[in-house]
């Protein structure tokens, strides 16, 4: 199993989600890379069973439409089959930016694993439930 976790990080927070989310599916002896998004393209990401992607909320709680987007929506046509798991980081609000996430993954009709994994501000108290979610996600 190879897991791809690709990510964008303004603050630290998302790229420490990223971090542990791998060291979660690596439990499950599965072969993760973690790639910042500007440096994944398509062929790539051929070479992963499986794509965690996180972006922490930007703006009025949307994905950031500067450094992530532009990448993931060239990445996001060749999901095809592909497991998808999503997670960020938020500062303030509720977490729509994740649930507008979510609805595009399942609008495309791909894969997408549980519910994105939000955490507001620094993920320091919720180290366990990234690892945890790493290793379901490569466990699935």
């Amino acid at each position: 199993m190879r897991i791809a976790i690709i990510y964008w990080s303004g603050t630290g927070n998302t790229e420490t989600m990223a971090s542990l989310i791998a060291e979660g599916a690596r439990k499950s002896d599965a072969t993760v890379d973690v790639i910042p998004v500007s440096q994944c393209d398509v062929q790539l990401l051929e070479q992963y069973d499986r794509v965690a992607f996180g972006c922490p909320a930007s703006g009025q709680e949307e994905l950031d439409d500067i450094e992530f987007l532009p990448y993931y929506e060239k990445l996001e046509e060749h999901l095809g089959n592909k497991s998808i798991a999503l997670f960020g980081s938020y500062s303030w609000g509720d977490g729509e930016w994740m649930q507008l996430w979510e609805e595009r993954v399942k609008e495309k009709n791909l894969n997408l694993f549980e519910k994105g994994l939000i955490v507001q501000e620094e993920p320091d108290s919720v180290q366990d439930e990234c690892r945890d979610f790493g290793f379901r996600f490569a466990s699935a």
